[in-house]
């Protein structure tokens, strides 16, 4: 029973550290969400275009990991690990490399790594609008969870036709209806301040 009453307590007090941080940055909260909104409307109209920008972006994004990787192995050769410091980091230049030369096939893989994204994406999102739950709006936040995995549903059932396109086209929807609650999210928490 103390447990329970213990979980209660610390539940109420995040939710209470949770609105007063949503009511003294609730500008920051607009702003981002009006950025993914006009992100995924672009997005949305071209999806084939940012299905590739997203592959060649991560691309670029491993092989300068990788290279990091081993550059710390070369320069330090007698730290423990070395070894495998040195093929993780090969295997990463090896990756992105072959996401930057042949980005169609590297979308097919992401967009089947966005399928698990959007798994953990509506899940988390679930957990947190139920965290948020007496608060204004959560309902938004639930709504974006449920949709995220919605989408995930949707790309396993129709794969082969889609996987090109789906991906930008996910992202795009994913980023405005983030975007729009965060901004309905926002807006409430901007009237209480006042």
């Amino acid at each position: 029973m103390k447990n329970t009453d213990a979980i209660a307590t610390e539940l109420a007090h995040v939710q209470q550290q949770m609105q007063d941080y949503l009511q003294k940055h609730w500008r920051l909260f607009l702003l981002e969400g009006i950025v993914f909104i006009v992100l995924g409307i672009a997005a949305v109209i071209i999806p084939q275009f940012f299905s590739l920008v997203t592959v060649l972006f991560l691309g670029w994004i491993i092989v300068l990991a990788g290279v990091i990787h081993v550059s710390r192995a070369l320069f330090f050769p007698d730290m423990p690990g070395f070894g495998l410091w040195l093929v993780l980091g090969i295997l990463q230049v090896i990756v992105g490399y072959l996401l930057i030369v042949d980005p169609i096939a590297g979308v097919m893989t992401i967009t089947m790594m966005m399928t698990l994204f959007f798994v953990l994406e509506g899940t988390i999102k679930i957990y947190w609008a139920l965290m948020l739950r007496p608060l204004p709006n959560w309902n938004f936040v639930l709504f974006s969870g449920v949709t995220a995995l919605l989408f995930a549903v949707i790309i396993l059932a129709f794969w082969s036709e889609t996987a090109h396109w789906l991906l930008g086209l996910f992202v795009g929807i994913n980023m405005i209806i983030l975007g729009w609650s965060m901004v309905k999210m926002s807006l409430s928490h901007k009237d209480s301040q006042l």
